[in-house]
């Protein structure tokens, strides 16, 4: 009959019905490497490795990028693209110190949520290669620019008198990167996430009212 196919041999599975390698591009692939990065380290990861949790052979991971090294600059670029992005949003940059300030830690933690295995890769750096030195360099970038952020909102009277700038920075960050060891997609609700950290983050920080009652003065 016209429009048929034939039935296939016996013990022949039709081509339709037969496992199809997973199809990769460029931006999964570095995903899949960031993945394997953060399990077996950077350094102990070879490309056989990375070919195997692809499911592809070395030489079609070789087809897509040039090498271990350029999987890593891309990783760490998506991490830091997303990082910086915060600093250029119109909250960020408008406002007075305060606002500023949470409206980018909060900002942290949707894009550390939404970039865990970037950002994961990016905090567990050991600056062996070219490539981690120049992330680092980055990343002290980043935690300079929220350290003047801190001590702008320190010097206009928005957080409580008697701290150190220089400390309060660390300790937001400290807070915030630290979701990386526990954090897994959908144990907590993103929103809610986002919520308690700039609770705990800035409920000891704000400067108090003249009763001690929590209200900025």
């Amino acid at each position: 009959m016209t429009g048929t196919r034939p039935p296939a041999p016996e013990g022949e599975r039709p081509t339709a019905t037969r496992r199809a390698r997973p199809a990769y591009d460029p931006s999964s692939l570095v995903e899949v490497a960031a993945r394997v990065f953060n399990e077996r380290g950077y350094d102990a990861t070879s490309m056989e490795d990375l070919s195997a949790a692809a499911g592809i052979t070395k030489s079609s991971f070789y087809h897509h990028v040039r090498g271990k090294e350029a999987l890593l600059r891309a990783a760490l670029e998506r991490a830091l693209d997303g990082l910086f992005g915060i600093l250029d949003e119109p909250a960020a940059t408008t406002g007075t110190p305060l606002a500023r300030l949470r409206h980018i830690v909060r900002r942290q933690v949707e894009v550390l949520v939404g970039e865990l295995p970037h950002v994961t890769l990016l905090l567990r750096l050991r600056g062996n290669t070219e490539t981690e030195r120049w992330a680092l360099g980055r990343r002290r970038e980043f935690d300079a620019a929220i350290a003047s952020l801190v001590r702008e909102a320190s010097a206009a009277g928005e957080l409580r008198a008697g701290l150190d700038p220089a400390v309060d920075a660390r300790l937001l960050s400290g807070l915030v990167n630290s979701l990386v060891e526990w954090y897994r997609p959908g144990r907590v609700p993103v929103d809610e996430l986002v919520a308690e950290v700039d609770r705990m983050a800035f409920e000891g920080l704000l400067a108090q009212g003249p009763a001690g009652d929590g209200r900025r003065a």
